[in-house]
């Protein structure tokens, strides 16, 4: 009987610590009330000050640093690792096909066809700063990200055609970048 107080004696407070931590960490900061996670759904894009409209899909933010194995002839027989390049993957923006030209004439500034020789592209503003915004189910910014100096190395203004299709036609752009940082101004936003 001893051995069974001792064993709850010990359980009981880290089972409460656990319920406690749990209990705590549920809610959000603003909105005690909420716990569920954000949507993927509800997010929006601008560049040049500009919500750019229409846009479906996003590929993740992702980065990866590489890992540059080193060792000693003297240490022991193991590999130590340490951070080497960090790079940043591109960043796949999808929408469906309209008269809006904002991914053609973005894309245009890296390489023009129809401009005069030297003139392909304009070094002075093919490189642009976007931000990424992830909204709630009411529209409400809730996190956002910059993402820096970007430009697009891909541009797809038409997709596959199908005569028996029943998709949207779409265009895409992939951008390159250097990197993205969460913006820490933008705070969670009071719900109703």
């Amino acid at each position: 009987m001893l051995p069974e107080i001792v064993i709850w004696i010990i359980i009981l407070p880290v089972a409460c610590l656990l319920l406690f931590i749990i209990i705590t960490m549920a809610g959000f900061t603003v909105n005690t009330h909420r716990f569920d996670p954000y949507k993927n759904f509800k997010f929006r894009v601008v560049w040049d000050g500009q919500v750019i409209h229409g846009i479906e899909r996003i590929s993740g933010l992702r980065r990866e640093t590489e890992v540059v194995e080193h060792r000693s002839g003297s240490d022991p027989n193991h590999v130590r690792r340490a951070p080497g390049i960090t790079q940043y993957n591109p960043i796949v923006l999808e929408r469906g096909r309209t008269h809006d030209h904002s991914f053609e004439a973005w894309a245009n500034l890296v390489f023009n066809l129809g401009a005069a020789s030297g003139e392909e592209i304009s070094l002075k503003s093919f490189r642009k700063d976007i931000e990424i915004s992830l909204l709630n189910e009411a529209g409400q910014v809730v996190m956002s990200f910059k993402v820096y100096r970007c430009w697009p190395s891909f541009y797809e203004p038409l997709a596959n055609l199908d005569g028996n299709g029943r998709d949207v036609m779409r265009e895409k752009l992939v951008l390159q970048h250097e990197g993205w940082e969460r913006d820490l101004s933008v705070q969670e936003p009071l719900e109703r």
